[in-house]
């Protein structure tokens, strides 16, 4: 499952829901709703950050008026949330060093990680 996008803004741990983008040869910044997909030479806000966003003097702020909020879960999210816990509750298939060290399969030494097993001497 994505993640939901963050801050650009360094140390903000807050979901994005505006995207800054730039005019350069109009001298503009404009902060706008989240968009679709996160772009280059864009940036992701949150609220807060969106909000109090200063431009450089001589420099121009177009500002989204209504509110921002996050974006829905897409289904695309949905799925890949399903099949995470689908693929959590599948029972995992014996390892093969996990057969070779099975207490019923007679004495044998075995590798498993970093250890190893060696069978008592009678």
């Amino acid at each position: 499952m994505r993640s939901p996008r963050r801050c650009s803004r360094n140390g903000c741990p807050r979901q994005a829901v505006a995207t800054l983008t730039y005019v350069y040869n109009e001298s503009t910044a404009v902060v706008g709703p989240l968009a679709a997909f996160a772009e280059p030479h864009t940036y992701d806000l949150c609220e807060p950050h969106a909000r109090s966003l200063t431009a450089p003097r001589g420099w121009d702020v177009v500002r989204h008026e209504g509110e921002f909020e996050p974006p829905p879960p897409t289904t695309d999210d949905l799925v890949a949330l399903a099949e995470a816990v689908r693929e959590a509750a599948r029972p995992a298939p014996p390892r093969p060093d996990e057969i070779e060290n099975d207490p019923h399969s007679g004495p044998q030494t075995g590798r498993r990680g970093h250890l190893r097993v060696i069978p008592p001497s009678h």
